[in-house]
């Protein structure tokens, strides 16, 4: 397992984050597992025991019982606080109150301080806004967020499922008025989805900050158990909830690819998409989730495979995004920008 730097913190994270959405299976989110105490805490044991020290959670996942479940499962394995790097989310409604969903300095205080109840928890170490509240402007947002900060609740603050300009215009905000920047990016990243790299990533190089792509599986499309001969394995979260959105058609395209790439290096499909991540540009920490012992071991297999170049440059070729403007026109104009070799 391999560590690297959460953007300019100096804090060092694992290659891969445990994601927890598969724990709990409360009401929208039973579809994506319902992992009960036990088996919440054996995924974390092995996780812990194979290296990885970053766990990743939200308030809204199984409507907090989520959060319950990982507090718990720390506090019972006894590992060590320290030990681990642990992020959480708001923005998802938590009640019916009209103020307890959003990005406003009120619902903020209020979430953090519920989350740190359901965590059993004295600090979140890296607190995520979990989407775009287009009612409440950022810079309300990030007082709130500078608030629990500085109050000792929040050490590092992160931004998800936000375009580029919105985490441009609050951190140069933050920095204007001292506070506290975003240094970490969650978004939807996978071979089968690469918009992430038009601007979110440029950015995410540009500034130092660091990306955890959640979702890298596509939603358990590339997990192998999907062909174009059979749509449904019948054990996969897709069954029931078809998302993320991806083009199926290339994403086949890709998983053929793959399936033939993956018995040279005695790896499964699964292996291959997550190995492809692991070596793309700004990928801090990718975010793994798993409902069984044997596919968490899998994605953590992930982290031993290196794919030569010739297999990478294959796999880059057949999922390259489709050109766009203004990429295209800076693509055409740098044609131009160096001067022509000469000979002496």
């Amino acid at each position: 397992m391999k560590y690297n730097p959460l953007g300019k913190t100096g804090v060092l994270v694992s290659e891969l984050c445990l994601g927890t959405m598969t724990f709990g299976g409360k009401g929208y989110w039973k579809s994506i597992g319902e992992l009960p105490q036990d088996a919440v805490n054996d995924i974390v044991k092995t996780s812990v025991d194979q290296g990885i020290n970053f766990i990743d959670t939200a308030n809204g996942y199984s409507e907090g019982l989520s959060e319950i479940m990982t507090g718990k499962a720390l506090a019972s394995l006894g590992i060590n606080r320290q030990q681990v790097v642990l992020a959480t989310k708001l923005r998802i409604r938590m009640g019916a109150g009209a103020n307890q969903v959003g990005l406003s300095r009120l619902h903020i205080a209020d979430a953090v301080e519920d989350s740190l109840k359901r965590l059993a928890m004295t600090h979140i170490d890296l607190l995520y806004i979990h989407g775009v509240d287009p009612i409440t402007p950022i810079e309300e947002t990030m007082r709130g967020l500078e608030d629990v900060v500085r109050a000792g609740k929040v050490r590092y603050i992160g931004i998800s499922n936000h375009p580029a300009w919105m985490t441009m215009k609050a951190n140069d905000y933050a920095e204007r008025m001292g506070w506290t920047k975003f240094v970490a990016l969650q978004n939807y990243y996978t071979i089968a989805s690469r918009d992430v790299e038009r601007e979110i990533i440029p950015m995410a190089l540009s500034e130092g900050m660091g990306l955890m792509p959640w979702s890298p599986l596509a939603g358990g499309f590339l997990s192998g158990k999907f062909t174009r001969d059979k749509v449904k394995a019948g054990d996969s979260r897709r069954d029931e909830f078809d998302f993320p959105p991806i083009n199926k058609a290339k994403a086949y395209d890709i998983i053929d690819l793959m399936a033939a790439m993956a018995p040279q290096y005695q790896a499964t499909v699964a292996q291959v998409a997550l190995a492809w991540l692991l070596r793309k540009p700004a990928v801090t920490s990718i975010i793994i989730g798993a409902k069984r012992q044997d596919q968490l071991m899998d994605n953590i297999g992930a982290t031993k495979l290196q794919l030569s170049d010739s297999d990478l440059q294959k796999l880059d070729k057949i999922s390259v995004l489709t050109p766009e403007y203004p990429g295209w026109m800076i693509e055409r104009q740098m044609m131009g920008r160096y001067p022509e070799p000469t000979l002496d």
